[in-house]
């Protein structure tokens, strides 16, 4: 006996001379068309990156302002005069303008002052560097030559001993 289980219905197919056929072919042809690019988009579709929880973070990216004059860059009182028609009116808008010019120079002012702790470490480098360049070269090539403001011997630079001349040995 066979086995027994459910018998598979067969699939009937079309004669070779039926499928050599023009409209046939051209039947085939879309088939296999639409097949591929269902394959292609399946592709693309499964390249693409998804990020998780991208939904639940909808986060709007436009600012809300209940008023026009920041987004014009219009000034902030609302209110302009042209052509000394408002003196009132132009005499605010300047003292509004010296306040900001006042704020803009101290910051300024700030960012360009320097520290008297760096104002010191400046003026020792300085003063280090005008010693090396008055200096002889003899005085510069001289081995413990090292100049140090503070210290009292600071006019008195460290001097190689001197050589006399030497007789050539026979």
């Amino acid at each position: 006996m066979a086995a027994e289980g459910p018998q598979q219905p067969v699939k009937k197919t079309l004669s070779k001379n039926l499928m050599e056929m023009k409209f046939m072919k051209r039947k085939a042809e879309t088939d296999y068309r639409r097949q591929l690019e269902e394959e292609r988009q399946r592709a693309i579709q499964e390249s693409h990156w998804v990020l998780d929880g991208q939904e639940q973070e909808d986060r709007s990216c436009v600012e809300f302002e209940p008023s026009y004059v920041i987004c014009e860059q219009l000034y902030r009182n609302g209110r302009m005069s042209f052509k000394n028609f408002n003196p009132a009116v132009e005499k605010m808008f300047k003292e509004m303008l010296a306040e900001e010019d006042l704020a803009q120079s101290e910051a300024r002012e700030r960012e360009e002052t320097v520290s008297d702790e760096e104002m010191a470490k400046r003026y020792e480098s300085l003063v280090g560097t005008v010693a090396k360049k008055f200096t002889t070269k003899r005085k510069r090539s001289s081995v413990g030559f090292t100049f140090e403001p503070d210290s009292p011997s600071s006019n008195q630079l460290s001097k190689r001993t001197k050589h006399g001349f030497m007789k050539p040995r026979d």
